[in-house]
């Protein structure tokens, strides 16, 4: 039977209303990543003979490091090796402790009650809200953003209050702008820096001002940080448990997918309040059984060599410095981040004497569908497109030909902003 011929049965009334219910499968609106895979196939389709560029993947373009490769095979042929591994094994949570204090000088997490593995951060964001959330509780999140607590929130019978990220205040939440009430009633808020999709990172005092608030009304931080070893330009890697008190009120989500190439190996920690991960664990344990030992111990011999990461944020930092010398050519207003693979930058209003661009996706559109270059648009909060850096390419003369390439193909043109 197809689809469409089983939801004339008793299963398409049994979906729970989370997902909607008996409407469950029959909206039709196009969601964006859906779109920008149509928008792909239809350029691929109709320009066969021409690169389709790809800058809105958002996932690391090179393998792991061999010598992570090689731990693993010798790790995974190991007989005490194949097992559940529930929650986690003592060495990676050793080596993720001493991770946090040799890149991002955090003292005293204990191993033992403060640290525990994930199977990739996007699940301890999705278990989180098990934790705290009870049906009228609220979350706070930042947009543009990654919604996964908050979906989960809603889920659990509990409401996100959004805030918007702005340039003009360098995309960190105005905590100032959350109302009082919103304020007394959220249990978590969530932070991410370097910020998906903006670039922006946190300072050591925006982050004391997070912790001050949180004392102030009793919210739990849940701060995401996978690109926070990506750094570039002399900024150093900052840790929200770096500041005082932080560990008061809340946890840091780590993961290796984008710090070491890591992506489909699906491993990461939390680590911060003993209380928080302890829950985490807890809920954890109802959830995964654990990832798999052999990659936990490639992940802890990554976790002790760092200089893995930081070439790789040399090749990331370098093509950010081409692509925004190329954006700029073109009349863009793009800055480089100061950390992620991500560039954020505002859309044109339209083509000079041509068509105009009435939102960030209307612009996504337009450079997938006639130049072949694919992006991720943000109408969240003004309209973005954001490029990722994560684009294929071997070696830097290969960067320089792509680089080049886009230049080129948006040169026929002139932007009006």
């Amino acid at each position: 039977m197809s689809i469409e011929q089983y939801q004339e049965t008793f299963i398409q009334t049994n979906f729970a209303d989370r997902i909607g219910g008996a409407n469950y499968g029959k909206d039709t609106a196009i969601y964006k990543f859906e779109k920008i895979k149509r928008a792909k196939a239809s350029a691929k389709q109709d320009f066969p003979n021409i690169e389709l560029i790809d800058m809105g993947v958002g996932e690391p373009d090179e393998m792991a490091d061999e010598g992570i490769v090689a731990k693993l095979a010798v790790e995974a042929a190991k007989e005490e090796n194949r097992g559940y591994s529930d929650n986690g094994i003592p060495e990676f949570k050793a080596a993720a402790a001493a991770y946090l204090k040799e890149v991002f000088r955090v003292d005293g997490i204990d191993p033992v009650t403060e640290v525990v593995h994930s199977i990739g951060s996007k699940p301890a964001l999705a278990m989180l809200p098990s934790c705290f959330i009870n049906p009228g509780d609220i979350t706070i999140m930042t947009v543009p953003g990654y919604p996964v607590l908050g979906t989960h929130t809603k889920y659990l019978g509990g409401q996100v209050f959004t805030v918007e990220l702005k340039k003009e205040n360098n995309f960190l939440p105005d905590l100032n702008s959350i109302p009082e009430d919103v304020a007394r009633k959220a249990k978590l808020i969530y932070l991410n820096y370097p910020n998906n999709p903006t670039g922006a990172s946190a300072t050591p005092e925006f982050f004391s001002e997070v912790v001050a608030w949180a004392k102030k009304y009793d919210v739990v931080v849940i701060h995401d940080a996978p690109y926070a070893a990506l750094t570039y330009d002399g900024m150093k890697p900052l840790s929200f448990l770096s500041v005082p008190g932080a560990k008061d009120v809340g946890v840091e989500l780590h993961s290796l997918s984008k710090s070491y190439n890591m992506t489909g190996w699906r491993i990461g920690f939390v680590a911060g309040n003993p209380l928080v991960v302890k829950a985490f664990s807890d809920v954890k344990d109802n959830n995964d059984s654990g990832q798999f030992i052999a990659i936990q111990k490639a992940a802890a011999y990554g976790l002790e060599h760092p200089e893995i990461t930081e070439a790789i944020a040399a090749k990331y930092s370098r093509r950010h410095n081409m692509l925004v010398d190329a954006l700029n050519s073109l009349g863009f207003s793009a800055e480089k981040p100061k950390g992620s693979f991500f560039l954020y930058v505002a859309a044109p209003k339209g083509i000079k004497g041509g068509r105009r661009f009435e939102s960030g996706e209307d612009f996504s559109q337009f450079l997938i569908r006639e130049k072949l270059i694919s992006t991720v648009p943000w109408d969240d909060a003004g309209p973005f497109v954001r490029f990722s850096v994560t684009f294929i390419a071997k070696g830097e003369e290969e960067e320089k030909r792509v680089i080049s390439e886009i230049q080129r193909r948006l040169s026929d043109v002139e932007f009006e902003f």
